[in-house]
Formats: C-alpha cells, structure tokens, sequence
C-alpha cells in the first residue's frame, strides 16, 4: 500500500491509503457525517446499490474513532469506492469530523486528489438551515469552474448566503487557491432528529442528474416510508401519556419536517 497524504497537528493524523496502481475515477464523490446524515446516506445508498469497488480508506490516528462492521466484519470507517460503468470515486465517511480536525482531514483527502486523476469534486451535505416549504430543494455552492462545467445549464440555485464550515469548508476553501480540483457542494435542508432520507434522496436525485447515471432507489424510498410511519406513531404514543408528559406536539419542532 502507498500511504499519500498524511498531516499531522497537535490533536490529530489522517492518512488516506490508496494502492499506488490504483486508479480513481475524474470525479469525486463525498459523503461524510452530519447532523440529519443526508450526504453519507446517499454516498453509502451509491456504494451499496451500483457495483462497486474499495479502492482505499482513510485511517485516523490520535482521534476519538468509531469502528461499523455489516455481517460481523468489521471496516474503516472512511472508505474510497471506484463506481464501475462510471468515471466516479465515492468517499464515504462514516466517522464525524469535527471542525477542530477538519483540516488535517481535509490536507490528507486533498493530498491524494492531486496525486491521483481526480479533477473535480462533488460534495453532498445535508444540514439544518430555515427555510421554507418550498425550499425543500437542492442548492448548490461552487467554485467558478465547476459551475461553469457542471450547474450553467441546470435549474439548481445557488445558495445566496452563510457560511460553511468543518470538512465541507476546507474542501472549498483549499478549491479556490488551487486550479485544479473544482469542488461543487450539493446543499439540502435536513430535519433532525434521525436520518433524513427524503434529504438524501434529493441528493441522489440530483447527482444522477448531474453525471447521467441511474441507481434504483426503491429501497431508499422504502425506509423514507418506514421512518415517517415510525416517528408518526411515536408522536402519537407521546400524545397518548397527557398528564405532566409533554407532548411532541407542544414541543417547538419546525412544521415542515420531512418526517413527520
């Protein structure tokens, strides 16, 4: 293995391991964790439901880490898939970044991009921000590059104002002193608590839209129904107790959750 863009701070170290004859495909997907989990679902939907490959991880040391495991095996927490039938890697992140580490996460990710043929990158990131009902959208931030290449002739709006921070905002920072990757942020609101799943089907929706390529979501769309189902009889059950039991329905939660 050819260990590529390791970093180190007083707190962290990053290392993202590749096979130096690996090849990677021109676009990068990624997906990493959330509050509403909208990017990493969709990333992790993609993984598991176009054939693909793992092509590498991220390892983290001197970090508080999490180790998922499926079937009883376990894995890295931050995987690198190639999508096969496609020109498109996928980072899936299932570990939280902090903001205080994002950097030297993002000095490793973004070491190895420009080691590999990797010249663009899509993020997908859900988070909670106001909006209204009919903002249940996706918007876009981007540098100039990849708008011009990838948003001019859509309908996707930028998103006229804020700021982001953590993984999501070195990426873009580090993008606009450099000529080469072009970052697009894909942005969804989401609605915690919980997976967002309607958010992270916008997302899919989108990037398969913008790289012309289809996955079946029925699966998706099916644990959307679950969830809303789920949280519907939770609400109900809550209501159910009365007394001094406060309700979910008198509990200050937005109205146009996408769950409830």
């Amino acid at each position: 293995m050819l260990a590529v863009g390791r970093r180190y701070d007083s707190r962290s170290t990053f290392e993202l391991r590749v096979p130096s004859d690996q090849p990677s495909g021109k676009t990068l997907l990624v997906g990493t964790s959330h509050l509403g989990m909208a990017g990493v679902t969709a990333a992790d939907y993609l993984v598991r439901h176009v054939d693909s490959e793992q092509i590498g991880h991220i390892s983290a040391h001197n970090f508080p880490a999490i180790t998922p495991f499926q079937n009883g095996e376990p894995r890295h927490p931050t995987r690198l898939y190639n999508l096969e039938g496609t020109d498109l890697s996928v980072l899936l992140g299932e570990l939280f970044v902090p903001v205080w580490a994002a950097h030297s996460f993002t000095n490793a990710l973004m070491e190895w991009v420009s080691s590999a043929d990797v010249t663009e990158l899509a993020v997908l990131h859900g988070v909670p921000f106001p909006h209204g009902p009919e903002e249940h959208t996706v918007f876009h931030v981007a540098t100039p590059q990849y708008r011009e290449r990838r948003l001019a002739e859509t309908d996707i709006q930028p998103l006229e104002g804020g700021f982001l921070d953590g993984v999501v905002g070195e990426i873009l920072a580090q993008a606009l002193d450099r000529d080469t990757p072009s970052v697009g942020v894909y942005i969804t609101p989401t609605h915690p608590p919980g997976p967002d799943i309607d958010a992270s089907l916008l997302l899919l929706d989108t990037i398969q839209e913008i790289y012309e390529f289809t996955v079946d979501e029925e699966e998706l769309r099916a644990r959307s129904e679950e969830l809303k189902q789920y949280y519907q009889e939770l609400t109900q059950r809550m209501e159910s107790l009365g007394g001094g039991e406060q309700s979910l329905a008198s509990r200050d939660y937005p109205e146009d959750r996408m769950f409830m």
